[in-house]
């Protein structure tokens, strides 16, 4: 007899550009590139970082960014939750070293807290859970363009002196300059002549993108592999790794949920703070990476590429939750809204029975 076939639960989005950067990770581990295979893979990744923020600086729409301004604290509270509040909690972490995680793996978690927040998934969940998607978009978008600068910033303080053992020199804000903010810039100044062209092609390039950052990933973890980096981590300290990262999301989701309330925002707004502000970008934080850490970029963004899968998938049954409640509520006030018509139909047509009996009877009405 044929077995059934169990499906997933649809509450767990199983993202299967994960399962690709976990197969690359795989392939790092059993093949990686030594010698010359290394040095070709290592320029190819540098160029691959380049189109990708050339890419990124093309499709970003600085004018709608900055028209959506006049959400100010919206946009205010999203970028205090990515560049205050998540640092600040990256930092507080500091207390679990060594005892809890390693060195290399409290990086990553630092590095983790200093990337932007994502555009897509917070527009996605934004709009499942009924909030408000321009501002979502709007915030996203403001967040890459501040991310841009913010992150290697925040990383040249924060990883020197944040007891996170990463050295940072005046050569990685240097590599940053080239590698990152002027192919973002030159996008950004070419987007009226390319524009079109990205819009006309955007699966294609998506694939590009995708495929870019599975190049940058094999590059980090084979340089990795080679360094014997991996002999730091056990599958204890990985479980840990994972325990922390729950209670820094958890944090975050709360916080960004109980703050915006606080201060006063109307519910769709409070949705998209949620969203945009508790998430952190994999298509961001990667290629940074491998520009800040070089070799010892597989351990830095192993944090991240986890956290990634955990957001999405927390993030899906919160979104969700949000959508009933809102339909919940439509509901409700419908109904109301006919109870209360269905009062005054009622006492419209006793009026209009009671009047012929009054006129009747000789009693006014």
């Amino acid at each position: 007899m044929r077995r059934p076939v169990i499906p997933l639960p649809s509450w767990l989005p199983v993202d299967g550009y994960i399962l690709a950067l976990v197969g690359t990770v795989a392939l790092a581990a059993v093949l990686p590139a030594r010698g010359p295979a290394a040095t070709v893979a290592d320029g190819a990744s540098t160029g691959a970082v380049a189109l990708l923020f050339f890419l990124y600086g093309a499709r970003l729409s600085t004018r709608e960014a900055l028209a959506g301004l006049r959400h100010w604290r919206l946009h205010l509270a999203v970028l205090a939750c990515t560049f205050v509040v998540f640092p600040l909690l990256g930092l507080a972490a500091s207390g679990l070293v060594p005892y809890v995680l390693p060195p290399a793996l409290y990086t990553g978690l630092l590095f983790l807290c200093l990337v932007p927040s994502t555009i897509q998934s917070s527009i996605a969940f934004t709009s499942i859970a009924r909030g408000n998607v321009a501002a979502a978009i709007c915030a996203g978008s403001f967040s890459s363009l501040v991310g841009i600068i913010a992150t290697p910033l925040l990383a040249a303080l924060v990883l020197n002196g944040g007891g996170s053992g990463a050295g940072f020199s005046a050569g990685s804000l240097l590599s940053i300059a080239y590698q990152l903010l002027l192919p973002f810039l030159a996008g950004q100044l070419l987007r009226r002549w390319t524009g079109g062209f990205i819009t006309r092609h955007k699966k294609a390039l998506g694939y590009v993108d995708r495929g870019s950052i599975l190049l940058v990933v094999y590059t980090a973890f084979s340089a990795g592999m080679v360094e014997g980096i991996w002999h730091q981590v056990s599958p204890l300290r990985l479980l840990c790794l994972l325990g922390v990262e729950a209670v820094l999301l958890a944090v975050m989701l709360t916080g960004t949920a109980y703050g915006s309330k606080k201060l006063g925002f109307p519910r769709e707004d409070r949705i998209a703070i949620t969203f945009a502000g508790s998430k952190k970008s994999l298509a961001a934080g990667l290629p940074m990476a491998s520009v800040l850490f070089g070799a010892q970029a597989g351990l830095a963004v192993l944090p991240l590429m986890l956290f990634h899968q955990m957001q999405l998938m927390v993030c899906a049954v919160l979104a969700k939750r949000y959508a009933a409640r809102a339909d919940a509520g439509v509901e409700t006030e419908a109904a109301a809204e006919a109870e209360a018509a269905a009062g005054r139909v009622a006492g419209r047509d006793t009026g209009s029975e009671a009047a012929p009996e009054a006129a009747a009877s000789g009693v006014p009405g």
